[in-house]
């Protein structure tokens, strides 16, 4: 066990000495916005950090942290912060020959750029952050991921990163046993039901479910009317998922749905001649695909080249600003449609400004760096709350988790992790069209996007179950 830090005693007085000023100035709310410099911090006091105290005003809290596993007295290898101990975090990515490898390289790079401005700000409960130590490549595999989890597990308290549905269901049934909550790279409507997931991932923004029906209320209500409509991309929970919500989609608006055409990435088919023969088949008036960019590529460059002549919406895997130095840039300029969960890395929210500077300037190779900052919010939240707890065991992290508040600092609705799908789950998303003018090559077409299908979908259940 570790005593509290100073920083973390002062802050729990200050907050006390807050309250009290607050209450003798009149109705004004306090001031919850973040430093001008955007860094993570610490959530402002809601009573577990500190009792109010006596009748003296003084404050009472745990002066000591509870740890196992994953948690030492020790500064972690390249700590920030001398005097703190370590809390180590695992990730297990794609980032050499998966389909996801580019976006896994910059995920990575946005989490480790989190985390050091974390630790950069104190750290948490007295302990710097570490993912660089058990950080392995599972090359998107469910096997190597297993093997790769279970070679981390004894040193770990959770997962800064597990990067795709079938590699993390793959160590769902272990992670549930060792009490390991984690950050998923993904956006499986799975996740967000607590039967499926054992409240154990801790994931941001909407489904791909969902996703695909706030994409085609825009297309439908903004490009033009959709008459009939495919759903092309990976069976499972990626492709398959997209495609329930294209399904429910058609069928909620009176719009003929021609079926999914599902495709594999080419390290497994080959090619994607087979999709783009499909698209040109159906010849519906709009295709939601949900495949990796080399596939979305192929399929949307090989069709426009064939004579089709509809739209395209393009679940947020499917991006690669790399696709407009590919032959299919002016098939996606002319037909792609991509939606995603929050706005690209350029984007204006504190979240935004914070990696921004985090970067000094500097723009990534792709939005994979946002994705990596802002999924991790949730982990940040549980470990400040466990460590206000006094508890930062991995049952003291999971318990945490299941009763918190997220704040993304603008990138996100604030999220309640209590409560599941209907009640829980976000349902606004950011259109965006390929620009070769803009950094990386997306511009933004509308933010806070909603769909009234989206809206008025019943989700009270997984979409797809692979």
């Amino acid at each position: 066990m570790r005593e509290m830090s100073r920083w973390r005693r002062t802050a729990a007085l200050l907050s006390v000495l807050a309250l009290v000023v607050a209450a003798c100035g009149g109705d004004d709310e306090p001031d919850d916005a973040p430093d001008d410099d955007g860094a993570a911090e610490e959530p402002a006091d809601d009573g577990d950090d500190a009792d109010e105290g006596d009748d003296e005003g003084e404050a009472e809290g745990p002066t000591e942290i509870a740890t196992d596993i994953g948690v030492t007295d020790e500064p972690c290898p390249n700590a920030v912060n001398a005097d703190n101990g370590c809390i180590y975090l695992g990730v297990l990515s794609d980032l050499t020959e998966g389909p996801f490898a580019a976006l896994g390289v910059e995920i990575v790079a946005g989490q480790r750029a989190f985390w050091q401005t974390v630790n950069e700000a104190g750290g948490i409960g007295g302990y710097d952050v570490d993912i660089d130590e058990y950080t392995r490549d599972t090359l998107y595999n469910p096997q190597e991921h297993a093997s790769q989890y279970r070679s981390i597990e004894p040193n770990i308290l959770a997962l800064a990163q597990t990067l795709g549905t079938p590699p993390t269901e793959a160590i769902l049934p272990d992670m549930d046993i060792d009490d390991v909550v984690g950050v998923p790279a993904g956006w499986w409507s799975g996740q967000q039901f607590q039967e499926q997931d054992q409240g154990l991932i801790l994931e941001s923004g909407y489904s791909y479910c969902l996703e695909s029906m706030i994409g085609l209320d825009f297309i439908n209500a903004e490009v033009g009317e959709i008459e009939s409509l495919l759903a092309v991309g990976y069976p499972g929970d990626y492709g398959g998922d997209f495609a329930f919500g294209a399904e429910a989609w058609a069928e909620a608006n009176d719009v003929e749905f021609l079926g999914f055409a599902e495709t594999g990435p080419n390290a497994v088919v080959g090619s994607q001649d087979a999709a783009v023969q499909q698209v040109l088949n159906a010849g519906a008036s709009a295709v939601a695909i949900a495949t990796g960019p080399a596939e979305v590529a192929e399929i949307i460059g090989g069709s426009l080249a064939q004579g089709y002549e509809g739209v395209f919406l393009g679940s947020v895997p499917t991006w690669n600003p790399a696709l407009m130095d590919s032959p299919a840039a002016p098939a996606l300029e002319a037909a792609y449609f991509h939606i995603g969960p929050w706005e690209a890395f350029d984007g204006d929210s504190d979240a935004h400004v914070a990696m921004q500077e985090a970067l000094g300037g500097e723009f990534p190779t792709n939005d994979g760096y946002t994705f990596g900052w802002i999924w991790s919010y949730p982990l940040l939240t549980a470990l400040e709350d466990a460590a206000a707890n006094g508890d930062l065991t991995r049952a003291g992290v999971r318990e945490a988790a299941s009763q918190m508040t997220v704040s993304y600092e603008g990138a996100l609705p604030d999220r309640d992790f209590s409560l599941d799908g209907t009640e829980g789950a976000p349902r606004v998303a950011v259109i965006s069209r390929p620009d070769t003018d803009a950094e990386l090559n997306l511009s933004t077409l509308a933010t806070n996007v909603t769909g009234p299908t989206a809206d008025a979908f019943a989700y009270d259940s997984p979409c797809v179950v692979p």
